[in-house]
């Protein structure tokens, strides 16, 4: 399902480390780092970067079902960990992976308990998440629910235990480590919570340290950034006051004008909405975002992710970092798919480095 209306903003906020331990993989849930979770019948599939050929690591999931789709959507972002690459649209990776809501619930088990942060880029999700009560209702009642994470692929066998299955299981523990090898490395993961940016200015009951850290802002660069606001004109398209900022950057002043309330985001979500660009795109950008390569179709902005994102970006025991001002991701306007599809399709990554990256830290 689609999010509650084009003028409607999603926000997403870390809430929380992911134990992999505590909770079953699910392709359901939006998260940051770990490993890429795929539905039933994909391979988990590693893109490589376009610039320099190394494995991508996997940076953001996000479950985001179309309004009126019998389909489960989920969306894969990755990126290149090279010093050279992460700042590059190259260097970064889209997956787009569905399956049939039917596929998945005749094969699912009772769901467990998972973060509040288990949430959905839709409208009729009760808020992104199911009422706890009611999904005990339904489950009790023998219903399926079509939002619960499929955790078929977790199952444990509990039969008994025979001395030939034991060496059965230490085998295949050992082709499982053999495998992991493989992997590329992957960053820490947490949990993304959901809200309306609509709700940040009604829960926010103290916007002093906002305002001070906009004040602070203006007196830096020597402008108001109120004067910065976009107007409509007759083709709506928004244009922007002649004035300038000390480093030349109108659109990045605007930006941080519409993240002051809350610069703790870290991802932004409005399919079919109007990007939040950080510094002047490019004046043929409906050139630059390519046709779906699955179908030919068209693209529309779906998500976007944000700088305090990459604070979070760090490697389980590794040292990999990433740097971006935002990752603009377009995926196809029709969403194609068919039922019999092997593969996740790649869509359209756009990346924009931050002109004032200290700001930030």
């Amino acid at each position: 399902m689609a999010s509650p209306g084009l003028d409607v903003v999603l926000v997403g906020f870390c809430d929380g480390e992911l134990d992999s331990k505590r909770h079953k993989p699910t392709f359901m849930i939006n998260k940051v780092g770990g490993l890429p979770d795929v539905p039933p019948h994909l391979p988990r599939h590693f893109p490589s970067c376009s610039r320099c050929g190394s494995a991508l690591v996997h940076v953001v999931q996000v479950y985001c079902p179309l309004e009126g789709s019998p389909y489960h959507r989920t969306l894969h972002v990755f990126a290149c960990p090279g010093d050279d690459c992460s700042g590059r649209s190259e260097c970064w990776k889209v997956l787009r992976s569905q399956c049939l809501e039917a596929d998945t619930a005749r094969c699912r088990t009772p769901p467990q308990e998972l973060s509040m942060s288990a949430t959905d880029w839709c409208a009729s999700a009760d808020d992104w998440g199911m009422d706890e009560e009611q999904e005990q209702e339904d489950q009790s009642e023998g219903n399926v629910n079509e939002r619960a994470p499929n955790e078929a692929l977790n199952v444990i066998n509990a039969e008994v235990v025979t001395s030939d299955d034991m060496e059965m299981s230490s085998r295949l523990e050992e082709l499982k480590l053999e495998s992991s090898e493989d992997e590329p490395p992957c960053f820490r993961s947490y949990f993304i919570s959901v809200m309306e940016e609509t709700d940040l200015f009604e829960e926010d009951q103290d916007m002093t340290h906002a305002q001070d850290l906009l004040k602070d802002y203006e007196k830096r660069e020597g402008i108001l950034v109120g004067e910065l606001d976009c107007g409509e004109d007759g083709s709506g398209e928004e244009k922007y006051e002649k004035t300038k900022v000390r480093h030349g950057d109108a659109v990045f002043a605007r930006f941080m004008k519409k993240i002051s309330v809350c610069s703790e985001q870290i991802l932004r979500y409005c399919r079919s909405g109007k990007p939040l660009f950080i510094s002047e795109p490019p004046a043929n950008m409906s050139q630059v975002v390519s046709a779906c390569a699955s179908c030919g179709g068209p693209r529309t902005f779906e998500l976007q992710l944000m700088p305090a994102l990459v604070s979070l970006l760090q490697g389980e025991g590794l040292e990999m970092q990433i740097e971006f001002g935002t990752v603009l991701v377009y995926t196809c306007l029709s969403s194609c798919w068919m039922s019999d599809t092997k593969k996740a399709v790649e869509e359209f990554c756009f990346v924009q480095s931050d002109p004032d990256q200290q700001l930030f830290k």
